[in-house]
């Protein structure tokens, strides 16, 4: 009679587990998770001293209703077993996700922009920027050299234009939310630019 109230008990036990597993999730960082992880050890406990409860008086009666008491014990030891680990698995990879999210909110949230440095398309396409600045300062020396009489300061003028655009652009590309920050880039470089030189 006590081992089928233990039996009982256990049964109870594995209906209302799945609120226990919703209640250690939510709580994985506070003292709720480890109460939840003591209260499951504690179970696992009462399942293991149920079953061997039912291995001793099978043994002493030797009939086949005990011994299929002892099966149906088993089988809830090794189904509590199986969703312990599972929710221990499952909370370690909450627990794992919830700190890789704060992390990446922490990285978004400090002015920095992350750069996938494995984007082929804006590698291209920076590089074609670089290659546009340097021709336009081929320009702008060769116009500068002729002297001042013979010098086109049109030209001169279109390549520091074009110069500007595509670093604009290049910057964009870079960095697409630059113009939503909180500090805008208000003074387009007209300002002068301070700061170490790294050689």
């Amino acid at each position: 009679m006590v081992l089928a109230y233990g039996i009982m008990s256990v049964a109870n036990w594995a209906r209302h587990r799945k609120y226990e597993i919703l209640e250690t999730m939510q709580s994985i960082e506070s003292s709720t998770h480890r109460r939840g992880l003591r209260l499951s050890n504690v179970v696992l406990l009462v399942v293991v001293i149920a079953f061997i409860v039912a291995v001793i008086f099978a043994a002493n009666q030797n009939d086949i209703i005990g011994w299929m008491v002892v099966a149906v014990a088993g089988g809830w030891l090794i189904l509590s077993l199986v969703s312990l680990m599972m929710v221990s698995r499952g909370a370690r990879a909450v627990h794992k996700t919830a700190r890789d999210f704060n992390s990446n909110i922490a990285a978004a949230t400090a002015g920095g922009t992350v750069v996938d440095a494995t984007d082929p398309m804006r590698d291209t396409k920076v590089d074609h920027s670089l290659k546009i600045v340097e021709v336009q300062k081929r320009v702008i020396t060769e116009e500068l050299a002729r002297g001042i009489d013979q010098a086109d300061f049109e030209m001169i003028d279109r390549a520091l234009d074009t110069i500007e655009m595509t670093a604009h652009n290049a910057r964009d590309m870079i960095n697409p939310n630059r113009h939503n920050t909180s500090k805008p880039d208000a003074d387009n470089g007209s300002n002068t630019i301070t700061g170490d030189v790294i050689n």
